[in-house]
């Protein structure tokens, strides 16, 4: 069985005296090399889920959040954040991450922040900078710090920077939510077949909906509970209608 992420009934809570949000995980699967699209209104959670799928962000206790390897037995991902160790060193090696506008730190070239989660995770790979870079087409570009390129050209950097450590899943928030639809197509399309190439799930947030058409994906939605208390409102995940983009 290839590697999984596995969620059962997993969830968060946000709270501001007498406002809250809950976000609620009744089942989720991803494999490795899976592509999975996220869709829904803004205010249901999408990058708060994200952040969970990412470690970023500590669920409530008594969900399921399992890391299944193609090999051996299962990792307790939610465990982790009781402090019994390996929370970041883990986060890091698991995940890369494509941020909405970039992210690239303005004082390394856009080679240098591509390869900065290789030094991170020490995962030295020189020849698969190269490669990424060249493959996104940004070989041209590869010594110029971030303020010299285009957001086209940034983005495309993020791309090739979350993949430049191997990592088994990456995470896209709204990837393409700075770019026009010429530029959005060709971003989103270059993080699915970069991907595939190196083995990884994307799992990508989009209000784009004409866009997430053009691809094949698992589709899941986020939908708030119409029975949820005056202000608290409750986002559930569901899976999408088979062939559709759920808005």
């Amino acid at each position: 069985m290839e590697a999984a992420l596995d969620i059962r009934d997993l969830g968060v809570s946000l709270s501001d005296g007498d406002r809250g949000f809950a976000l609620r995980v009744p089942e989720l699967r991803i494999a490795a090399g899976e592509t999975v699209g996220l869709t829904g209104p803004s205010g249901t959670g999408k990058t708060l889920l994200l952040e969970l799928l990412g470690l970023l962000r500590a669920p409530e206790p008594g969900g399921v959040y399992r890391l299944r390897p193609a090999e051996g037995p299962a990792r307790d991902l939610a465990a982790l954040w009781t402090g019994r160790g390996g929370l970041a060193p883990l986060r890091g090696r698991l995940f890369g991450f494509v941020p909405q506008t970039g992210g690239l730190l303005p004082f390394l070239t856009l080679a240098e922040n591509v390869a900065l989660p290789q030094r991170i995770c020490a995962r030295p790979d020189p020849g698969l900078v190269t490669d990424l870079i060249a493959r996104l087409g940004l070989g041209p570009v590869a010594g110029l710090r971030p303020e010299r390129l285009s957001i086209g050209q940034r983005q495309r950097a993020a791309i090739a920077r979350a993949l430049a450590h191997r990592p088994r899943f990456v995470i896209a928030d709204e990837p393409t939510a700075a770019l026009d639809p010429e530029n959005a197509a060709e971003a989103m399309n270059l993080l699915f077949e970069t991907a595939a190439r190196s083995g990884a799930a994307v799992i990508v947030s989009s209000h784009d909906l004409d866009l997430l058409k053009r691809f094949s994906l698992t589709r899941y939605r986020l939908e708030i509970d119409p029975d949820h208390a005056p202000g608290r409102p409750v986002s559930r995940l569901i899976a999408a209608a088979d062939g559709q983009v759920a808005a």
